[in-house]
């Protein structure tokens, strides 16, 4: 009984947790939230509730636990990488994107529909200031339309490397800028930079998921 039990908090946390953030829990937030010990045992009830039909989920993609039954309330959308919220780090060149087989699942208010919507786990801290940590996941509308101040993934051609900032055009430079008080504006030449997306959205990850 006591498993049994066990499985039923556990199914009542997913349902909750999707209910409130529009995306599935991590392994880690199930144990914490649920008072058990290891995400071992966490994975040994998870294994029971899907054999017994009550959820669903696909192993290689992120946040993709839901009970059986549930109204489907997400896209799943290729996660292409790294990004650096910091120094520029590489990420793979926009023309290899389509064969990228790693998604996620995010809420279908965030996508809205829109086609060209991909995600990027953030590395580093430059953004705090715009709610955006270490290890979290961004959600980025492939467009080259943007205005001053909105934040998108900058590619650097000659470096080859790609950043994410609040971009702002001044004349022949483009400054790059953190939100993040202790670190200073990166300026660009205008023909250095492409952009490749804007922000439309953020996942707050886990201990657990921080790494790609």
């Amino acid at each position: 009984m006591a498993k049994s039990r066990t499985r039923e908090r556990i199914l009542a946390f997913i349902s909750a947790f999707k209910k409130e953030k529009g995306y599935a829990p991590t392994v880690k937030e199930i144990a914490e939230s649920c008072n058990i010990t290891s995400v071992s045992v966490v994975q040994y009830h998870l294994d029971h509730l899907e054999q017994a039909g009550a959820i669903r989920r696909e192993r290689k993609k992120s946040r993709s636990i839901s009970p059986v039954g549930e109204s489907r309330q997400a896209n799943d959308i290729p996660l292409l990488g790294v990004i650096a919220a910091g120094h520029p780090i590489g990420i793979p060149d926009a023309n290899t994107w389509d064969r990228v087989t790693s998604r996620i699942e995010v809420p279908t208010y965030i996508t809205e529909g829109r086609q060209g919507v991909y995600a990027l786990q953030v590395r580093g801290n430059s953004m705090v200031d715009a709610m955006i940590g270490d290890g979290d996941i961004v959600i980025m509308l492939q467009t080259y339309d943007i205005k001053n101040g909105d934040v998108a993934a900058v590619w650097l051609k000659n470096d080859q490397e790609v950043t994410l900032k609040k971009v702002y055009f001044e004349g022949d430079r483009v400054r790059l800028q953190p939100c993040n008080p202790f670190m200073i504006p990166l300026y660009q030449p205008a023909g250095n930079v492409e952009i490749q997306g804007k922000l439309i959205g953020v996942l707050r990850i886990a201990d657990e998921s921080r790494r790609m």
